[in-house]
């Protein structure tokens, strides 16, 4: 039972890692809202299961605890969303980025040595 919740705890921490990779790593709010809710919940979920599984006499408080993060982090991320959609904040496009990193003097360089 240790080596199982010892492997749920691991994979928790990867998917936290992976989220907060994804909040630097993508190019715009709406990517970043989404990694960042999608990776750490199912992070959070596996730390959970992994805490009950090394201590039996806390699944009634490690089950609210889940059902508040799952209630929660969707209704805050959509809700995120809105603001940021009703705020003016466009998508990121491909192209736009590509033109806006041509204005960039260093990038224009670049691309001339190359």
């Amino acid at each position: 039972m240790r080596l199982l919740a010892d492997l749920f705890l691991v994979v928790g921490a990867a998917f936290c890692l992976l989220g907060a990779l994804g909040l630097l790593r993508m190019p715009d709010v709406y990517n970043r809202i989404q990694s960042g809710t999608k990776a750490v919940t199912l992070g959070a979920l596996a730390f959970l299961i992994g805490i009950a599984l090394l201590i039996p006499g806390w699944w009634p408080k490690l089950a609210v605890i889940a059902g508040f993060i799952l209630l929660t982090n969707p209704i805050g991320s959509s809700t995120i969303a809105r603001a940021i959609h009703i705020a003016g904040i466009e998508a990121w496009k491909k192209e736009s980025w590509k033109s806006e990193a041509l204005k960039n003097p260093v990038v224009q360089r670049v691309e001339q040595d190359s």
